[in-house]
Formats: C-alpha cells, structure tokens, sequence
C-alpha cells in the first residue's frame, strides 16, 4: 500500500491531504496513510503505533467532553476504557478552541493555532483525536503531520479526516470497544506487559473550587444557564 499522507515532519505548508488526492472514505470504510480500508485495518495500524510509538496521549474535544447528547456518556466511559489499556496513555483535553495568549501550558492543553506545540514539549509520537469538530480538526491535524513526526488518529462521529494517518468515520461507543479490544489483542502479540489503569492526574492543571461559581463566571455563555423571565426549573440532573 503505497502511503499518501505519511508522518511527518512533512514541512512547512504541506500539501493538504484532499489536494494529494485523498477522498473521504465511504460509509462502512476508513482511512489509513490516506488510502480506503476497513474499519478493522485502520484499527490495527494505529495500536501498534500508540503502542510501540512514545508517550501516547488523547486529545478529547467538546463533542465528548459535555454531556450534551444521548450518547455522548456511553463515548466518554469507553474512551477512559480504551486509554486504560494503552500503557502510559495520558489525556490532555480540548475544551476551548479559543486562542490563548501570550502562552499556554504545554502540558494541560492544545491551542489549535499551535497545536505542534504541545505534540513537541510532551515528545508526543502517536496521537487520538476525539470529539473535536471536523473543521478544527482538519486544521489541527495537518499543522501536526507539518511540524511533528507524530502519529495521528481520528475517531469521528461524522465522516472523518483525511488529515489523519488513520481515520475512523461514524463512530459510535461500540466502535471505541472494538479499538479497545484490538489494542489489547496487539499488546499480547508484542508481549507488552501491562496492568490496566487509568491514566494519571495532569499534575499542571490547577485545583478547581466550584463552589463560589455564579453565573457572571461563565462570561459569554451565562445565558446558557440563567433561566429567562418567566421560566421555571422544576427538574434537573
């Protein structure tokens, strides 16, 4: 199989991956090194890279850190599964696309206009995305094969992403099970001994007190969780 989109460093302005030709794969297929294959295949390419590649790490996005949809729980629970059978797997999550300026902390977050940053002082070599919105991703990803020879892998709910050395489209809480099942099958064949666990602290993020938290905190977003005149709360969770 001949490989369109390597890992990199692939250079300043790279090609994109769509301009090299590389199509999104169709319904019930995936990507690997931009060329369609099954589900399975991509799958197997990418846990042996983020078992045998150094300092694992998955960036989960918005989609699967806010408990906004029916599935989103089931997601999240599968996803701390599937880190806790990658040995020495961390997560660094991506709440916020926003640029952060002057600097951000390399070791809690991704600033999308820099995420090689982040792959490089974390020495990062083999990556998951996860619920991050296709438009950022796309974005992130391809800054990541330029700049870093990290290995990317995206877990898409929608149709995934040519940016990616493996890409994985409609996925759903079972597909993250079968990755899971898959990484544990290759770390028997490498002979990889490890106990499950899930990942540790990030010791750089800040101890959080929630409980003086008013609704002029949350800024821009405060009307989300005001209620409007005449509104009534009778249920929450």
């Amino acid at each position: 199989m001949s490989k369109i989109v390597e890992v990199g460093p692939a250079g300043y302005m790279p090609q994109s991956a769509p301009s090299m030709g590389v199509e999104l794969a169709p319904e019930g297929s995936a990507l690997l090194y931009g060329n369609t294959v099954t589900p399975e295949e991509a799958m197997r390419d990418a846990a042996i890279a983020l078992l045998t590649r150094k300092n694992p790490t998955i960036f989960p996005g918005p989609q699967v850190l806010w408990d906004w949809k029916e599935d989103v729980a089931e997601k999240s629970a599968a996803i701390l599964d599937l880190a806790s059978e990658i040995p020495n797997c961390k997560i660094i999550p991506m709440p916020d696309y926003r640029p952060k300026y002057p600097k951000i902390d390399v070791k809690a977050e991704i600033n999308p206009n820099h995420p090689n940053l982040t792959i490089l002082d974390n020495r990062i070599e083999a990556c998951i995305f996860v619920g991050v919105h296709c438009h950022y991703a796309n974005l992130t990803l391809r800054m990541i094969r330029a700049g870093t020879n990290c290995y990317t892998v995206a877990l898409c709910a929608y149709m995934g992403h040519e940016e990616a050395m493996a890409s994985i489209r409609d996925l759903h809480a079972s597909d993250i099970a079968k990755f899971k099942e898959i990484v544990i099958e290759e770390r028997n064949k490498l002979g990889i001994k490890w106990e499950t666990t899930l990942p540790p602290e990030n010791p750089s993020l800040p101890k959080e007190d929630n409980s003086t938290l008013s609704p002029a905190d949350y800024g821009e977003y405060r009307s989300l969780i005001m209620t409007k005149k005449g509104e009534h709360i009778t249920d929450s969770e």
